[in-house]
């Protein structure tokens, strides 16, 4: 069903597996989406993100921002 719509299944092989069936460059696309659903799952951890306080797309976006920027220098 996946493959009518053009998704393609990436997925690391185990370290026992016999015959490898992927090669490394679909992998490098799973190492670089781990960054993206990370910073996700971190802006979760600011409670005016996830409940959505602000009705104005601009003052969200700001905080999403700020929420960036504090896990920049946290992460520094």
């Amino acid at each position: 069903m996946a493959e009518e719509y053009g998704i393609e299944m990436i997925s690391p092989n185990r370290s026992n597996r016999k015959q490898k069936t992927l090669d490394g460059r679909p992998l490098r696309r799973c190492q670089r989406r781990w960054k993206i659903e990370s910073v996700f799952a971190w802006m979760q951890n600011y409670r005016r993100l996830v409940t959505r306080w602000e009705h104005l797309t601009e003052n969200f976006l700001d905080f999403v921002q700020l929420a960036c920027l504090l896990m920049l220098i946290g992460h520094l």
